[in-house]
């Protein structure tokens, strides 16, 4: 969602292919379809922007042993059987690696992802490191800086011929949790729909900065983590309550402050006996 800051459109203008069709592709792909939705896109239509590419190639109808999950996200297209071939033929302006394929994302396909858009989205999300589709140096100086890059591991700053350094996003769920779970304990929520994680993923967004951005940065920097999770929290807090969720009441006037209340701080009450200094005048002997 903070890329679309960067390409300065909706989530309706973009086209996506995973190189994945696991759960951690489809969590996020069905986070995608209900984001297309708050936009006004038709479900129908909101799952033909979505490509997804297994180890048998695009998923299409047709294809034999497809789950429920895949049949969902099935393309009606001729079968693919690679990667590259699947980038050329679909120009999608978003790319997302989630099936641990170190290299994935290919000099050719960062090529492709560059001559097809200004802007293009390239989301390298495998752990670890050495199951990263590409690193952030490659994808970066294939695409002159153009590249809009996220990982799922860590990669230091990178620095291009002419000058301009690039401090990559690490797309991590240490920005989602603490929030989510310090909202969902402070209402008493029991049940935890899809729509908590959408809203949070909209609060990140929002917490980057036009300097981040500037920078490459998709996400705040972990330094701000408590601050985050706790807007992210009184977000949660009064989703829950305009929507039934929370079991605990009388709902508190100001969540905000109550949520801080329930913030654990890492602070411990000295073991030590307290004690007092006397004046040495108190201490004499008075004659009576």
């Amino acid at each position: 969602l903070a890329a679309l800051r960067i390409t300065k459109n909706k989530l309706s203008n973009h086209v996506f292919v995973f190189q994945g069709a696991g759960e951690a592709a489809m969590g996020i792909a069905h986070l995608l379809v209900m984001a297309l939705e708050k936009e006004g896109v038709p479900k129908a239509e909101a799952t033909k922007k979505i490509w997804m590419v297994d180890s048998k190639g695009l998923i299409v109808k047709g294809r034999s042993h497809l789950n429920h999950e895949k049949e969902m996200f099935a393309q009606d297209h001729p079968e693919v059987s690679s990667l590259e071939e699947v980038v050329r033929l679909v120009k999608p302006t978003a790319i997302i690696g989630v099936a641990a394929i170190a290299g994935a994302f290919t000099e050719q396909i960062l090529r492709d992802m560059a001559s097809f858009h200004e802007r293009p989205i390239i989301f390298a999300l495998s752990n670890p490191t050495s199951k990263a589709e590409c690193t952030a140096e490659k994808c970066y100086r294939v695409t002159e800086g153009r590249g809009i890059f996220a990982s799922g591991s860590p990669f230091k700053s990178v620095t291009l011929e002419d000058g301009r350094t690039f401090i990559p996003g690490q797309g991590n769920n240490a920005y989602v949790f603490p929030g989510v779970a310090l909202g969902v304990i402070a209402g008493g929520v029991r049940h935890i729909p899809d729509e908590i994680f959408l809203l949070t993923a909209e609060q990140i967004a929002q917490e980057v900065s036009e300097q981040h951005l500037s920078q490459g940065r998709l996400y705040p920097p972990l330094s701000t983590i408590r601050d985050v999770s706790l807007r992210i929290a009184i977000k949660v807090l009064d989703f829950a309550y305009k929507h039934n969720l929370a079991s605990y009441y009388p709902e508190p006037k100001d969540k905000e402050a109550f949520v801080r209340s329930l913030v654990y701080t890492p602070d411990y009450d000295s073991f030590t006996l307290d004690s007092y200094t006397w004046p040495k005048e108190a201490m004499n002997v008075q004659t009576v």
